[in-house]
């Protein structure tokens, strides 16, 4: 009788004073406005902008010691949100910037940590590669030939992607101009220093470190 009486009671109370299971904001990487990966919470109170070049060790470095404590300590909970742009420096940074977006928003986090990862792997690889005079000159058949002699291609294959999925990543025209735009506001509109680069709510930070960016976050969003 008390078990009836318990679960009549439980019925009875209204829906909206149920609480809801919190939102991990991690989950969510949408595509923004100007082309960049967007991750957390559209209304944050608290937007980071992160500018990076896959070729830059000391973006490698940055993403390795900061991915982990953004995501935990600031964005699952959602009052900070973090947008990736691409601020290239090079044909092999533009090439791993088209092969990171393949997969669309959802594996984007994914595809970006593990370039990141295993920089100093297709780096070496890139150097060798740098010093064949037989490369292609067309900038596609150039890039593709970079992914595929330099290990980007076998890192991505790892990553559930296939040859063809690649190569349609690397011509896709509409990625290739959003990088481009990405990086022309990084270098000649923001004005970053150097990659990383970073903006919080508009302001550029000055420094490139993991310990500055996050003096630079407000302390509610700790």
């Amino acid at each position: 009788m008390k078990k009836s009486l318990l679960t009549l009671a439980l019925l009875a109370v209204p829906a909206a004073l149920v609480a809801a299971p919190a939102v991990n904001w991690v989950s969510r990487v949408v595509l923004s406005p100007i082309g960049g990966h967007y991750m957390g919470n559209p209304a944050a109170s608290t937007k980071l902008v992160e500018y990076v070049s896959y070729t830059c060790s000391h973006c490698a470095h940055f993403v390795g010691e900061a991915s982990a404590p953004l995501k935990t300590q600031y964005v699952q909970g959602g009052k900070v949100s973090v947008e990736v742009r691409n601020a290239v420096r090079d044909k092999y940074d533009l090439t791993a910037a088209l092969l990171a977006r393949c997969g669309g928003p959802a594996r984007f986090m994914g595809n970006h940590e593990a370039l990141f990862a295993n920089q100093t792997a297709w780096m070496d690889q890139l150097e060798t590669y740098d010093r064949d005079a037989t490369k292609p000159t067309e900038q596609i058949p150039a890039m593709k030939d970079i992914g595929q002699k330099t290990g980007l291609y076998a890192l991505m294959n790892k990553r559930g992607f296939s040859n063809a999925q690649l190569d349609a990543c690397i011509a896709n025209p509409q990625s290739m101009k959003q990088i481009l735009a990405m990086t022309d506001e990084a270098w000649n509109k923001v004005k970053i220093g150097g990659t990383p680069g970073f903006v919080v709510n508009g302001t550029k930070v000055d420094g490139s470190t993991w310990a500055i960016l996050q003096a630079a976050l407000p302390p509610a969003a700790r």
